[in-house]
């Protein structure tokens, strides 16, 4: 495994867990409600999709936000196709993130679906109604290069205490850069210094309740 590749574990029933953050990648209560709730939620989906609405997010993990909103998107019978654009430092191998969305049969059909790409080490692809990409790296680096603006940004990289450096007043700058004007951001993290500089950047910041133990999570609008 290389230095750029996810070290994880498996604990409590199976959970996938850094061992680089010591951070679980999704709730331990109910990571698929979670997503929901912090990230859908968070960002007034399904109610804004429509076509080429553009997701773009920090830490793609497990891939379980992809799938939860590319099923949200279809069922909500948004026409033609979702973008979306993840930055991601140290990519799970194929084999630990298909095992991790088989924990979520409610998305087993969607991750069949997708499942080859990742068997094939694709990071950019198409489907009918999906245009993917992974940008792989420090997102300090990669995000100041992206030339893309997002609708919507899912803040989910592991916890501020534990992976400052997805979490800095540069790198909220960054993110507003890439907004379009009205665009929004969520994150289950309502920690202040996380708050202030999305404030800082432009955005328009609430403190709403979290999901599960967490008692507060932040959203924002630029």
């Amino acid at each position: 495994m290389t230095d750029q590749s996810a070290e994880l574990e498996w604990r409590d029933g199976g959970v996938p867990v850094s061992t680089r953050f010591d951070d679980p990648y999704y709730s331990l209560d109910n990571g698929l409600a979670e997503t929901r709730h912090v990230f859908l939620a968070g960002n007034d989906l399904p109610a804004r999709f429509r076509d080429g609405f553009h997701i773009a997010e920090l830490g793609f993990g497990t891939g379980l936000n992809l799938l939860t909103a590319l099923q949200a998107f279809r069922d909500a019978g948004a026409p033609s196709k979702l973008q979306f654009t993840t930055f991601e430092a140290f990519p799970m191998a194929a084999p630990d993130m298909i095992a991790a969305q088989a924990a979520f049969p409610e998305l087993a059909d969607l991750a069949a679906e997708l499942r080859t790409w990742w068997e094939a080490g694709q990071s950019v692809f198409e489907t009918g109604d999906l245009s993917f990409a992974m940008i792989t790296g420090d997102a300090r680096e990669t995000l100041p290069l992206w030339s893309g603006k997002a609708d919507a940004w899912f803040l989910d990289g592991f916890s501020p205490a534990k992976n400052p450096e997805l979490w800095g007043a540069e790198l909220m700058a960054e993110v507003a850069r890439h907004t379009v004007r009205g665009g929004t951001a969520a994150t289950y993290t309502a920690a202040g210094h996380v708050r202030r500089g999305l404030e800082a950047a432009g955005f328009t910041v609430t403190r709403v309740p979290g999901f599960g133990r967490k008692r507060h999570m932040t959203t924002a609008r630029l």
